[in-house]
């Protein structure tokens, strides 16, 4: 049973997402993401200009006549969301934390799939495997997975990627489509796990951000926390040494998390609190349209 509450932020996320799913995203959810391959469908007598790799040789030599395996594209998927629920997921400073965005974000994903009879599931993590919600299809199933990445209390604080990709390997043989969502404020020790992961599957890294994670304000003297240590660092905003060290480091790591995605043949959607996420889902969808197309 989902909580009144809950419930009510499921329904408001449902109601903002719907004119997104059925009129601006129609249509290219299912352009750009293939199914598994091509199964097979019957096997049919040779005719003039079929290839001849697809001869059944073993049909052949019993009929004496040449046969064809005949394919057909297999379109369903199955979707995975990866959702990182650390305790850094839970910061924001402008109209909603990282994690309520997250939440949003995957109703969108998860109900262009349902809209393409596609299955969805749900892998949560921290610096452990959280929760998993085995893949199925429905609105009612969607609804509970929204309701998870929202209302889940984690028993961890930290962040293991390594872990998810890995727990990912192991519960499915399919390939799918995952869409990974973390903020990626981890030290990048997941590269080798982000590689095996990729080709085996479709997987999209979804990079939540606040504006105060890459620009602070000249507020003076301020203690900041790390949300998944509980380590405090006390900093003078009002340097502007200070605030440029900081703009520098965070456009390090931004570029370094940039480039082991590329070099892993990882494509990526990056969105911020604060600011419409719409743009960025388009600007990914029409990348791959151009891709596929």
């Amino acid at each position: 049973m989902i909580p009144e509450e809950i419930f009510k932020k499921v329904r408001q996320i449902h109601i903002r997402t719907s004119h997104i799913v059925q009129e601006v995203l129609a249509g290219q959810y299912e352009s750009v993401f293939k199914g598994q391959g091509i199964e097979f469908e019957e096997v049919r007598e040779y005719q003039p200009g079929d290839d001849i790799r697809t001869i059944d040789w073993n049909v052949t030599a019993r009929t004496g006549r040449p046969f064809v395996k005949k394919f057909v594209e297999e379109r369903e998927l199955t979707v995975m969301l990866i959702v990182d629920l650390s305790g850094s997921l839970r910061f924001g400073t402008v109209d909603r934390s990282k994690a309520e965005l997250a939440a949003e974000l995957c109703a969108v994903i998860a109900f262009s799939a349902i809209n393409n009879n596609d299955k969805v599931g749900l892998i949560i993590f921290t610096d452990r495997i959280e929760k998993f919600i085995p893949p199925k299809k429905g609105r009612r199933h969607v609804l509970r997975v929204i309701s998870d990445v929202l209302s889940f209390t984690p028993e961890g604080h930290g962040t293991d990627i390594a872990v998810a990709l890995e727990y990912l390997s192991k519960i499915t043989t399919r390939r799918t489509v995952s869409f990974l969502v973390s903020d990626f404020l981890e030290q990048p020790n997941y590269e080798q796990a982000l590689r095996i992961a990729s080709k085996r599957h479709d997987v999209i890294a979804v990079t939540i951000s606040d504006p105060r994670e890459w620009e602070l304000p000249g507020l003076g003297m301020v203690e900041f926390q790390d949300a998944e240590t509980g380590e405090t660092v006390l900093i003078d905003l009002a340097s502007p040494r200070a605030r440029t060290q900081f703009k520098r480091l965070a456009a390090k790591q931004s570029q370094q998390k940039a480039n082991l995605f590329r070099s892993a043949g990882i494509d990526t959607i990056s969105v911020h609190t604060g600011e419409p996420y719409i743009g960025e889902l388009l600007k990914f969808f029409r990348m791959r349209e151009r891709r596929f197309g």
